[in-house]
């Protein structure tokens, strides 16, 4: 099993910037790629951002490419996502996942998430 420590939520106003963080632990090993999801009250859970083991690939959905940046310290786990420009519709529990398969990666454990809010 694997379970996530994940950090950095909170509220901000509109073009402000927030750091998200997300440790690993138990099942760390043979994980392939670490990633950042969202879901918002009332939608499905969506795909924001994920980096390979080695940082080597890197993936962003269209709606956070070129404001959120994703990185990874490997030998602690550890991915982050800085958010910069954020916006009302940024607002959203955002989870970490990992994946433990080759690339296209899937992602099929969860944290608890962190919650962003972005007001206008």
């Amino acid at each position: 099993q694997v379970q996530f420590a994940e950090s950095g939520g909170g509220l901000v106003q509109a073009g402000g910037s927030l750091r998200l963080s997300c440790t690993a632990s138990g099942r760390t090993f043979s994980m392939t790629a670490m990633g950042w999801f969202r879901q918002a009250p009332g939608k499905e859970r969506e795909f924001v951002a994920a980096i390979s083991r080695r940082g080597g690939n890197i993936s962003y959905a269209a709606s956070v490419k070129g404001r959120f940046t994703i990185s990874r310290d490997s030998a602690k786990n550890t991915v982050y996502l800085p958010m910069n420009s954020l916006k009302p519709e940024d607002t959203a529990v955002y989870s970490c996942s990992v994946s433990y398969g080759p690339a296209p990666y899937s992602f099929d454990y969860w944290g608890q998430g962190t919650q962003v809010t972005v007001s206008s």
